[in-house]
């Protein structure tokens, strides 16, 4: 409900026309995209515990301030605009327990705004996005009361230690990523290599990886949100794999926000993973402006004595 009624607050601008750019022509694309994960498809309950992510893609949006703040990319490229709102959900192991668990993770939740541009080229098979993220991390992102009220529903063990979550903070930064095709074979495979840093209170990282798609699809860069579900027609049924090695240089979800120091508990500098890997692999399922997603994601130990972690993602994604 949270990410509706900020998404709602936009709406005004979508009537109005977006500036010109002779030399970056504006990306039609119009798009509503809805990604909902949980680890409860692995019959876990802890570390990422649940996700949400709301994303409109509009012309319009390209009248927002903020675009002043967000990289062009090279001349001709495409620009696309759009905004994510995005909540996510951290729990310690035991959610019983009605202490704080020395050694565990802490327990966080997040809600912020991504304001993004991207510069598509199709021409060199390449695509640079870059995101101004504002938001808030602590009880205001409502994560207490959200975890309680699905568990009551679904009969689960009702979680006890959010009292003793990281407590509320702004959230500022700024991400990059860059994605480049490495090869092609027949239209039906595309290897594509990533990168992407990001600078700011909630994270801070640099990361490296790779994507593969293999089966029925459009090109991945042929159009500014790689799916292109906003111009194509007929059917797309393929699966993708991602695998991405991160240098972490500050994650606020286990060591607390940069602008505060009153949080009960959180864990030491010491204890935070420096090198963490990243996969997720699925199946998309797309006929013409509709397309489904189901996918899997895992990542390695976050911090000394923590387990590795999965969880699953449905995606629904519609264009207009």
């Amino acid at each position: 409900m949270r990410l509706l009624l900020l998404l709602f607050l936009l709406l005004p601008w979508l009537g109005h026309a977006a500036p010109a750019d002779t030399l970056r022509p504006l990306s039609a694309a119009r798009l509503l995209r809805y990604t909902y994960a949980n680890d409860l498809f692995f019959r876990t309950d802890y570390y990422f515990t649940q996700g949400m992510t709301l994303t409109l893609v509009h012309p319009a949006l390209a009248r927002l301030p903020t675009r002043h703040l967000l990289a062009a990319g090279a001349k001709g490229s495409t620009q696309g605009y759009g905004i994510t709102l995005r909540y996510d959900g951290f729990t310690p192991l035991r959610i019983q327990d009605a202490f704080i668990r020395v050694g565990d993770r802490p327990y966080a939740t997040y809600l912020y705004a991504s304001i993004f541009r991207t510069s598509n080229q199709p021409t060199r098979q390449q695509r640079l996005t870059t995101a101004l993220e504002i938001g808030f991390i602590g009880p205001a992102a409502g994560g207490k009361q959200l975890q309680t009220a699905i568990h009551r529903i679904t009969g689960n063990a009702e979680p006890r230690g959010w009292d003793y979550q990281i407590r509320n903070a702004p959230i500022v930064g700024y991400r990059a990523a860059f994605e480049k095709l490495l090869l092609a074979r027949a239209s039906h495979v595309e290897l594509l290599a990533t990168t992407e840093a990001s600078l700011g209170t909630l994270y801070t990282y640099a990361a490296t990886g790779l994507r593969l798609r293999a089966g029925y699809f459009h090109p991945y860069f042929a159009d500014s949100d790689g799916k292109k579900t906003s111009t194509s027609e007929g059917w797309q049924f393929y699966g993708q794999a991602t695998l991405e090695g991160r240098a972490i240089g500050y994650n606020a979800t286990l060591q607390g926000s940069l602008f505060r120091n009153n949080d009960p508990y959180i864990l030491a500098p010491t204890a935070v993973r420096r090198g963490v890997l990243r996969s997720s692999g699925g199946v998309v399922l797309a006929h013409n402006k509709l397309c489904f997603e189901a996918a899997a994601a895992w990542v390695s130990p976050e911090f000394a004595g923590a387990r590795s972690h999965r969880w699953g993602q449905l995606v629904i994604t519609a264009a207009f």
